[in-house]
This record gives structure tokens, sequence and C-alpha cells, in this order.
């Protein structure tokens, strides 16, 4: 099996190689990236000889399309704003590829994904992703189902909470500050709800979780929750559905007066000697003093709510995810829970364990409990309750 895994080099693309090169059955790992010396963190446990890094220009589609026809299946870990040129390539090539990102705007390949006779998964990692197969497995098991809340979120360990905004980076700091002005859709009542990104952290819309072993966390609306009830055929029952981020206290209370004096902008500030937006400057300026010490631990918790009717009984199915960095490799929390499912799936579908093809999505196309076993041989358990209402 020969696998390409875009943007190989960063956090997220070194957990998933140093998982793929585990398997006797990965012979090649294409590491497609534009710089490659920060494989030497993964060195020291990791078989680098199925590894060959490929400099790869991620705006060259002729590029793309050359490195796909050397693979099985493609792991995409590149920025969002790669994704459709991603995608085209993967029809061109006739080539499958797993992507993390959310995946709304790619479901108009579906058709020609099928004509080329190629899987795409978008939305394979953390959240989505681990959350999405959760939510099949409610799904499977609920005869009705009512109430679908996730919540999610990645930060320090509480003895590296050494800054401000108790907060440090598992992931790109741009992305971070662009998931703060994210429009959100959740239901209440059974009535949908529209939250413009400049709202999500008004503190009428902030609400606490109590996480356990980690005490009392913030959730804040992160996206359009409507959008998954409404791809698995979910909504006409739905009275209660949300998608949240998980922080520490706190959070909110800084980003809500910054947003609201501009910082988060993207337009250039005029005056200035150079062309900089309030985005651009947040990311330059804030994003390096937001790092980890080699010592310290991220955490990524997450939390799922399902309510429905089994059986004509009304039950409360609560699923509970945990997982820190590994000192020992340095792998972090974030990384494994993005890298380890994109690394499951891939191998699902180049094996022929999925076999459908098409724009497919980790809701409905991944089979539950083989994603799960894997993961919990990874070391990610899924720890699953179920409750009667009364």
């Amino acid at each position: 099996m020969k696998i390409v895994v875009l943007g190989g080099s960063g956090i997220q693309g070194r957990t998933a190689m140093a998982d793929l090169a585990k398997d006797p059955d990965v012979e090649k790992i294409l590491c497609a990236d534009l710089t490659f010396d920060t494989l030497d963190q993964i060195r020291s446990f990791t078989d680098m000889s199925k590894i060959v890094t490929t400099p790869v220009e991620a705006s060259r589609a002729d590029d793309l399309v050359n490195l796909f026809r050397q693979a099985d299946v493609v792991i995409d870990l590149l920025p969002k704003q790669f994704l459709e040129k991603i995608c085209r390539a993967a029809m061109e090539s006739g080539v499958s590829v797993v992507n993390t990102n959310y995946g709304h705007n790619i479901r108009k390949f579906d058709a020609k994904a099928k004509d080329a006779g190629i899987a795409i998964m978008p939305e394979c990692g953390l959240d989505p992703g681990i959350d999405l197969v959760i939510y099949k497995g409610a799904g499977d098991y609920f005869d009705t189902l009512e109430v679908v809340n996730s919540y999610c979120g990645g930060f320090p360990e509480k003895a590296a909470c050494s800054n401000p905004i108790n907060y440090k980076l598992s992931w790109i700091w741009a992305g971070v500050l662009s998931s703060l002005t994210r429009h959100g859709r959740i239901i209440r009542d059974g009535s949908v709800i529209d939250i413009p990104g400049g709202d999500i952290h008004d503190p009428k819309n902030i609400h606490s979780i109590d996480f356990p072993g980690l005490g009392t966390l913030e959730a804040i609306v992160n996206g359009d929750a409507v959008a998954f009830t409404d791809q698995m055929g979910l909504t006409q029952t739905i009275r209660e559905t949300g998608r949240y981020s998980l922080r520490w206290p706190g959070w909110s209370d800084f980003w809500h007066p910054l947003k609201q004096l501009g910082f988060l902008d993207e337009t250039p500030v005029p005056g200035l000697p150079c062309s900089i937006t309030p985005m651009e400057f947040l990311d330059k300026l804030i994003g390096p003093r937001l790092a980890y010490g080699s010592h310290e631990k991220d955490i990524v918790a997450m939390l799922n709510i399902f309510e429905g009717v089994k059986n004509g009984r009304k039950e409360r199915m609560t699923s509970l995810v945990k997982i820190e960095r590994n000192l020992d490799t340095g792998l972090m929390g974030m990384s494994k829970g993005v890298g380890y499912p994109a690394a499951i799936v891939a191998k699902m579908i180049a094996r022929g364990e999925i076999s459908a093809k098409g724009v497919l999505s980790p809701a409905e196309d991944i089979p539950v409990k083989e994603f799960k076993d894997r993961l919990k041989k990874r070391g990610v358990t899924i720890s699953e309750t179920m409750e009667p209402i009364h």
C-alpha cells in the first residue's frame, strides 16, 4: 500500500505518518510538503525507511495529479483553501482522498467522483470526524433521535496554562482565529436559530458544561449543526442540536470585546506603512507566544449527548473521549485526534473496507465498530453510557 500525506511535515501529518509506518501493509509513504526538517521529531520512534520526502506546491494542479498517481490513496492535511484543487486532482488521477476539513462546499463533486471511481472523504479528523462516526452509531441505535449535542475542544492542561487566555497551539493559529468568526446554526425547542459569527462569543450565547476529570468548561457555538442532521435525515425529529467548542472559562470574555473593536477584521488597516489586516496582525503577534513547552501536555476533550426513543422508551446516550499528549514521543493529543482517524480511514478505503464512491461522510460511510476498535488500539477510547429518561 502506498499513501500520500499532503502536509506530512506538519503536526498532524507527522502523527499520521508515524502511525502508517507501523502497518506492515504500508510499504511507502510519500511525505508531500515544502520543507522537511520537522521530521526529525518522529525519527526516534518511526520506521523512516518507508517515508519518501516529496516537495510539492499545492497550487500546481499538474504536480498534484502526478503525485497522486504514485499512490493508492491520499491523506490531505493542508489548509482548507486547497480543498477543491485537491479534490479535482484526485478525480483526474483516479485516486481516493481523505481530508479533515469541513466538506459542505465539495458535495457538488459527488457525481464526478463517482464517475472517476473514487471516494472523497472530508471531515475525517477529530471535530469533524470522530464525532460524526459517533453520530452514526447513535443514529443506528435509536429508533428516533431528538437531541444531538456535540462538544469538543483542545487546550492546555492546567499546569500549562501560563498565559492570560489559558490556551496554546496544537494546530494552526490562523485557523483558530478564523474559527472565531464562523457563523453558527443550532436548533432549540424545535426551531432553527442562526447565530452570526460576530455574536458567538456574546455572553448570551455561551454556556458551561462539567467534563469528568476536568471540571467546568466553556462551550461556544461552533459552526452549522443543522447541516449534519439534515445530511443524516434527522432534522424533522430534532428538538435540540448544537456543535460547540470547549475552552477553559474566560475565553469568550477575552475575544468578545476584541471582536467588537475589529481585531478580527480582514480588511487592511489604513494609515499603516504596509498592507496588514487586524487578523494578520494577531496571527503574527500572538501565535509565536502560544507554543507548548516540551514538558507540557495538551488535552482534547469531546462530549456527545444524544436523546431519543428506543423500543418505545426514551433514553440518553453519552459518549466521552479524552486524549493527551504523549511526552515520550511529543505527539500532541490534538494531532492524534486528527491524524489517527485520517490514517485509519485511508487504509479502510485502500483495502476496500469502505467501497462506496463519491463524496462520502463519516456520519454515513465509516463502519462504526471497526473504527472505534482501531482507535482503541491506538490508545483513544470512546466511552459510552446509556440511561433511561423518566
